[in-house]
């Protein structure tokens, strides 16, 4: 249930970070649900190897490439998507900003409304 709704939310919240970026254009909430689901696989497949791979340049820019990681998967899942459109890279990097404080918001938002049952070891 709590999958679901954080999904839902997701979604609603690129529909909120194209109406904030004129760059990045969702047609619909249908639109924005395969968007959301495709960035959530990618940030969980992708990334990690792109982060590996740019270990050094990460270090010796103090972790703000992580920055530019971020932007380019949601310009790869823009390029993998119709109804989802990233004009720039700039724009995937405002986009990608915005909607990963939006995913901040509803991941706290969510665990405070439905927190996670966790089994007691001790």
């Amino acid at each position: 249930m709590k999958l679901i709704l954080k999904w839902l939310l997701l979604s609603a919240a690129l529909l909120l970070v194209s109406q904030w970026d004129s760059g990045i254009e969702v047609k619909n909430f249908g639109a924005a649900m395969l968007a959301a689901l495709v960035l959530g696989l990618l940030n969980a497949v992708v990334r990690p190897l792109l982060v590996v791979l740019t270990l050094p340049v990460t270090l010796l820019t103090l972790g703000l490439f992580l920055f530019v990681i971020n932007a380019i998967t949601f310009q790869m899942a823009s390029g993998l998507l119709e109804g989802f459109h990233v004009a720039s890279f700039w724009d995937a990097l405002l986009g990608s900003v915005l909607y990963s404080v939006w995913g901040i918001v509803i991941d706290v938002a969510l665990e405070r409304l439905m927190p996670s049952r966790r089994a007691d070891i001790s």
